[in-house]
């Protein structure tokens, strides 16, 4: 599986990225967002979610792990698929996407298009559970601090027993934000404490 891909951008527009690595010519399919990020970048790094179907293959990039986080979620809404859920995220960025969700603002989620309100009620329904207000999938967020290496660790640990990635970053954010120096031993103990 490809985690990200970094290299020279070599062409870009509103919804593709054009990144050469090694001689090779990604076409990277992005949102706004990420195009709003990268525009005036000459070597760029792109988180990837790499889609496969029988009859189509297609990479999209993001700035952000944050960002790729929420269009997995998205896609795992019935009936959104993943140029529904680029549209989304071309449409709010990833905090008003949150709130919209978290705050059931049905309203404003059916204002995108190609979403109705069917649509827009079963994306709070499915995602308000797994979505924490201004909590995303990437650690960086937490890290002002030295140790980043033992909070994605021991992040990444936690969810591979089975907690949910944003009530994972909310306890490891309080545990740093009380031992800043914690080791990776230490932040998982002190998580399954509070888990």
């Amino acid at each position: 599986m490809i985690e990200y891909i970094k290299g020279q951008l070599t062409e870009i527009n509103p919804s593709v990225a054009i990144l050469e690595c090694y001689g090779i010519g990604y076409n990277v399919l992005i949102s706004l967002q990420t195009y709003e990020t990268i525009k005036d970048k000459k070597e760029v790094k792109l988180y990837i979610h790499h889609y496969i179907r029988e009859d189509d293959e297609a990479y999209y990039g993001f700035a952000s792990k944050d960002e790729r986080e929420l269009f997995r979620l998205l896609i795992s809404v019935s009936g959104i698929g993943v140029s529904t859920a680029r549209i989304i995220l071309s449409s709010l960025s990833a905090e008003e996407l949150r709130d919209a969700i978290l705050s059931e603002d049905i309203v404003r989620i059916k204002s995108i298009k190609g979403i109705g309100v069917k649509s827009a009620q079963r994306m709070v329904l499915e995602l308000k559970d797994k979505i924490v207000k201004g909590e995303g999938s990437s650690v960086e967020l937490l890290s002002s601090v030295d140790n980043n290496s033992a909070i994605e660790q021991a992040s990444s640990a936690l969810v591979l027993l089975g907690f949910s990635k944003p009530n994972v970053n909310k306890v490891v954010r309080n545990i740093i934000k009380e031992n800043s120096s914690a080791q990776v031993e230490d932040i998982i103990k002190a998580a399954l404490k509070m888990l």
